[in-house]
């Protein structure tokens, strides 16, 4: 396994770097959408929150897509500060909006899909995550939940407000889109949107040496802002991985995000899919309660036993990358650097322990 470290796109610049390198990390995962432009409700030094329901900013440039030039200047300024580029997490949905919405530039924004996934194979970044969700990660809240009264995240109840036009997936695609909003649809609708855009990228994505990593809804409910989610449930993740045998169709495996979930067994369900070697990547996050009132928590402090599920990471061979996701805010000068840095301690500390031998109790 390899300790890696996610960064949004404010963070791409070598003060960065050299933190990640300083706290033992050898992989990035980047995030190229900017989910802070022109947003009122986002803290630059955390993770996008919204506020509920607002959106975390305006979209990008729908004709400027992310070129292999962009992308391998990218990777090798990160390989020039000692880090290797795993994965880009997340597509504009200025880029794909229509693709979720099954809109009338769908097939423009497949192409787009097409040409981004092309462009990653030739720069050589292996992974690409995404999240296939109308309504996106909403609902969170702000406060003093972690350890010590530290700032963190968590959920305090459904959320019913519909999405207005112009906006999916947290982001304004349209600042002109007219007043009114998106129409309810059905999961199994929203199934089939999924199906066909994993039938007409993944292809592609063979082609081109690209993973495709779906990560699951969060937070994991049925609906979100009257919105169906497609993998709400441990059990639903393999319903996407049946869609297709392909080699390109992976997870992007959020610890918390499956800890929320109301059903299962989250050991379970880590032995399941990575027996099966169908994680691309880890999201290394630890919680306390279920969806919809949950909060998280520093990674040893949660209802998870991380060490447990290093064990089985290690146990069925998984040599790909975790990251910490987020981390509660410590209270210092540096809240977003010292969170991380205790979390990546964590990380680093039991993952030589695994490598050395050392088993935790109950793994």
């Amino acid at each position: 396994m390899k300790l890696g470290l996610g960064l949004y796109r404010h963070m791409l610049n070598d003060e960065y770097y050299s933190f990640a390198v300083q706290a033992g990390c050898s992989h990035v995962v980047v995030h190229l959408v900017d989910y802070f432009r022109q947003g009122e409700a986002n803290p630059s030094q955390n993770q996008p929150t919204g506020d509920k329901d607002k959106p975390w900013g305006i979209a990008g440039d729908p004709d400027r897509l992310w070129t292999a030039e962009d992308l391998i200047g990218l990777r090798k300024q990160i390989e020039a500060a000692g880090l290797k580029l795993e994965a880009i997490e997340n597509l504009d949905p200025a880029h794909w909006h229509d693709i979720l919405l099954d809109g009338p530039k769908r097939a423009l924004h497949i192409r787009n899909v097409h040409a981004i996934v092309r462009a990653m194979g030739e720069a050589g970044i292996g992974t690409l995550g995404y999240n296939f969700s109308l309504a996106g990660v909403c609902g969170r809240v702000r406060g003093p939940f972690a350890r010590g009264g530290a700032e963190s995240v968590g959920m305090d109840g459904p959320v019913d407000t519909p999405i207005p036009n112009g906006t999916v997936w947290n982001m304004i695609y349209d600042v002109n889109a007219p007043a009114g909003f998106l129409p309810h649809i059905a999961h199994d609708v929203l199934w089939d949107r999924l199906q066909r855009f994993l039938e007409e990228v993944l292809p592609v994505a063979e082609q081109s040496g690209v993973r495709l990593a779906a990560h699951p809804d969060d937070p994991p409910m049925p609906t979100m802002r009257l919105q169906p989610r497609l993998v709400y449930q441990p059990s639903m993740y393999q319903r996407l991985i049946d869609i297709s045998p392909s080699p390109s169709n992976l997870l992007e495996f959020c610890l918390g995000t499956l800890a929320e979930m109301t059903e299962g067994n989250l050991y379970d369900t880590v032995e399941q899919y990575s027996a099966q070697k169908r994680l691309a990547y880890v999201h290394f996050r630890n919680v306390h309660g279920k969806a919809p009132h949950y909060y998280e928590t520093f990674i040893d402090d949660g209802d998870i036993d991380m060490l447990r599920i290093l064990a089985i990471l290690h146990k069925n061979q998984f040599d790909g990358v975790l990251i910490p996701d987020h981390s509660p805010q410590m209270t210092c000068s540096a809240p977003w650097h010292a969170g991380m840095a205790h979390t990546l301690g964590f990380m680093r500390a039991a993952m030589m322990a695994l490598d050395r031998g050392f088993a935790p109790t109950g793994a």
